[in-house]
């Protein structure tokens, strides 16, 4: 039951002489007397890389721990505007911040998950963040270069209405350019660098991927998601039904309605409990 769940609100991971309201997140969980730890799962927000807060998203990470029992934390990052020069990689770098402090820096929180187990959860550029961190963009985004020990501990990934190729983007949403992707990644004549569907892995290991995308979503189509799920298939052998997986038949919201679906909760559930298991 959500009433059970207790939250801690605004916890720093970036270490600067002053607050940054950009770099905290909170952590949702239950008090739990079990010996072993449960995993952590982390929700990536997404925005077009320039909008949203940890606070919209804190329902949705009740019922995420109301129904694992695991705990949740949900970060924010720096955002982009036109007043400030937070681009690409900028985002991504403070979620990879997050990783690091999470699993190395061993902060002190309340005892309530193992930091070597992690689930991630993005939405819409959340979903480019992440797999711009987990698939090896070192070459041209070395600052988003994970440790061995941020790596080996994500146990499953879940990119939802996911934005991964914006040239490809802007053919379909022409607008978007002069609506988010400028002052996301600045003017550049292509953005061919930054797409993730043509990453390799940075490491052959057991993380687990789910891709989701609704037929309802009108602001990000089907075509994003369908290319990252083949990309991934190519990269695990495309035997593996285990290591990649994808659901972009089943949902029928539109982009953002989607994350408040019984639906969506029972797919992203049953991906992370199944997964939990078998590993």
């Amino acid at each position: 039951m959500k009433q059970n769940v207790r939250s801690l609100k605004n916890i720093a991971y970036w270490q600067g002489p002053v607050r940054d309201l950009f770099r905290e997140f909170d952590l949702y969980y239950e008090n739990s007397s079990d010996a072993v730890l449960p995993p952590l799962i982390c929700f990536v927000h997404g925005g077009a890389w320039r909008s949203e807060d940890k606070a919209d998203h804190s329902s949705l990470a009740r019922s995420l721990v109301s129904a694992t029992t695991f705990p949740v934390i949900v970060p924010n990052y720096r955002l982009s505007s036109g007043s400030n020069d937070i681009y690409h990689p900028n985002h991504a770098e403070d979620i990879l911040q997050l990783l690091v402090f999470i699993t190395e820096t061993r902060p002190n929180l309340p005892r309530v998950f193992d930091p070597s187990r992690i689930y991630l959860i993005s939405h819409s550029c959340g979903a480019h963040m992440l797999a711009s961190i987990l698939l090896n963009s070192s070459s041209i985004s070395p600052t988003l270069t994970p440790s061995s020990t941020v790596l080996n501990a994500i146990q499953g990934v879940i990119l939802s209405e996911g934005i991964y190729d914006i040239d490809r983007l802007l053919v379909d949403f022409p607008a978007y350019r002069s609506w988010f992707i400028l002052e996301a990644f600045n003017n550049l004549p292509s953005y061919a660098a930054f797409k993730a569907t043509s990453l390799g892995l940075r490491t052959h290991n057991h993380m687990q991927w789910l891709i989701i995308h609704s037929k309802g979503d009108t602001l990000v189509n089907v075509a994003q998601s369908e290319a990252m799920l083949a990309r991934l298939k190519i990269l695990y052998g495309g035997t593996n039904d285990q290591a990649v997986q994808g659901n972009t038949e089943e949902l029928v919201e539109e982009h953002d309605a989607l994350l408040n679906a019984a639906s969506y909760l029972r797919i992203v559930v049953e991906f992370i409990q199944k997964s939990a298991s078998y590993i």
